[in-house]
């Protein structure tokens, strides 16, 4: 698997200390079971929300979920979110490989800073282990949206990704999610102006 590489310090400590300030309000927010059977090759972990959390596209009512990784190409992630016994697929994410220095011994979801009263929308999911996490891509629209309620960049694709979102495919093949694989991925700012890709995730550091 490529990845490409990090190019400057600064950008490595701009990311940890967003990753610090955001883990430490996720730790508050979400209660995490770990995967007693968990495949390392899917990632598969069991993550018990306290509340409501919003995903790209939908809020998931507060209750437990399986994260799974269906995908890994290199450079774009797809993410599956099941119910607790995996009988219903509740949604497909498009995610971009985000790096840390250290990996964690658990599970970690970060998530945006919201308005007090809303959802909160999470910002990446990072399995135990790995140096990378998965951070989603947003809807444009609501990514926007985001990006200024936050004061933070926001990954985002074309608003008509969404409904491939809602495939009932688990296949890493589906026209759908290969659609959705290959559509162009932007950063959006708090102004709502583009943002580069390498100011918002993390690139795999030099060697």
């Amino acid at each position: 698997m490529s990845r490409n590489t990090l190019t400057t310090t600064s950008k490595w400590n701009q990311f940890l200390g967003r990753a610090l300030a955001i883990s430490c309000l996720a730790a508050l927010c979400v209660g995490f079971i770990p995967s007693a059977a968990a495949d390392e090759s899917d990632h598969k972990t069991i993550v018990t929300f306290a509340g409501p959390v919003e995903i790209p596209g939908k809020a998931l009512p507060a209750g437990t979920y399986v994260f799974k990784l269906l995908d890994s190409t290199g450079s774009r992630d797809i993410v599956q979110i099941f119910d607790k016994d995996e009988k219903k697929l509740m949604a497909t994410l498009l995610a971009v490989p985000d790096y840390r220095m250290k990996p964690s011994n658990k599970p970690i979801i970060t998530f945006e800073e919201r308005p007090a009263g809303t959802p909160e929308a999470i910002k990446a999911w990072y399995y135990p282990g790995d140096t990378y996490g998965e951070q989603f891509v947003y809807p444009h629209k609501r990514a926007v949206e985001l990006a200024k309620n936050s004061n933070q960049n926001v990954l985002s694709m074309r608003d008509d990704m969404t409904k491939n979102m809602a495939t009932s495919s688990t296949s890493a093949n589906s026209a759908d999610i290969k659609a959705m694989q290959n559509t162009d991925v932007t950063g959006v700012g708090p102004t709502g102006a583009p943002v580069d890709l390498v100011i918002i995730v993390a690139t795999r550091p030099a060697q």
